[in-house]
């Protein structure tokens, strides 16, 4: 069980993890992240649910049962009880998401060749141009295609790619020294969060190039991700980053 709180300008976040007992008694590690805004409880928190054993639907389930169970402690605390709920039901939540997964995956087997994608959240990045310079690299030599996206303060990395380069960057991101800490000295990305991991699908299409690129308004940042057909991911994960 791990929990670090830290005060936003408007509200409270509490970052919590834990691990659940799943399916075949392997343990589940499961990170949340709570938003209170100022009214809590009288207005429900923000979830946001993150498990490399759960996909990318699996996490949003759990997320939108947890909201359920929120708005039936509407008015009350309701953080601890929460926590309590997802330690006792996850193994339910998962059956049921697993039952659709199966049948989404019977449809699009052999379709498919292998390709995830990526999306990456960085809080900040202090030594900009080594920083960009560092990923232009690791892009390059792991051969994964995308965008590095700025607009005002929101730094987003989407990267499309085989799985395995696609982890090897994840730890690469996670172990290196990439930026500098507020004294100047090189420090490691502690600021990083996976907004989503997933399979590409026929749908969306492939970037031919890893290019960095700036956005003066939210509605170009928007086009970006629609021309490239995703506009689930884009309303999904972007607009709570503005929050």
């Amino acid at each position: 069980f791990f929990f670090s709180c830290f005060p936003e300008t408007h509200g409270i976040s509490f970052r919590i993890q834990i691990s659940v007992k799943e399916l075949l008694d392997t343990d589940v590690l499961l990170k949340l992240l709570f938003h209170l805004p100022v009214n809590y409880p009288s207005t429900l928190p923000d979830i946001s649910v993150n498990s490399d054993q759960l996909t990318r639907a699996q996490c949003m389930d759990v997320k939108d049962k947890l909201l359920e169970q929120a708005k039936k402690h509407l008015s009350e605390p309701m953080v601890h009880d929460l926590i309590l709920w997802v330690q006792q039901h996850l193994k339910d939540v998962i059956k049921q998401s697993a039952a659709v997964c199966n049948e989404k995956t019977t449809l699009s087997k052999g379709t498919e060749d292998g390709i995830w994608m990526l999306l990456l959240h960085l809080d900040h990045m202090r030594a900009k141009a080594k920083y960009v310079k560092t990923v232009e690299k690791w892009t390059s030599n792991l051969r994964l295609t995308g965008r590095l996206m700025f607009m005002g303060k929101i730094i987003l990395i989407l990267l499309q790619g085989d799985r395995s380069s696609i982890k090897e960057y994840l730890i690469l991101q996670k172990t290196s020294k990439v930026d500098v800490d507020s004294s100047g000295k090189k420090c490691k990305e502690k600021m990083m969060s996976v907004l989503c991991e997933i399979e590409v699908q026929s749908q969306h299409k492939r970037f031919q190039m890893f290019e960095i690129k700036e956005y003066s308004t939210l509605e170009e940042l928007q086009k970006e991700f629609e021309t490239a057909g995703l506009t689930t991911l884009f309303s999904e994960f972007v607009p709570l980053l503005l929050k």
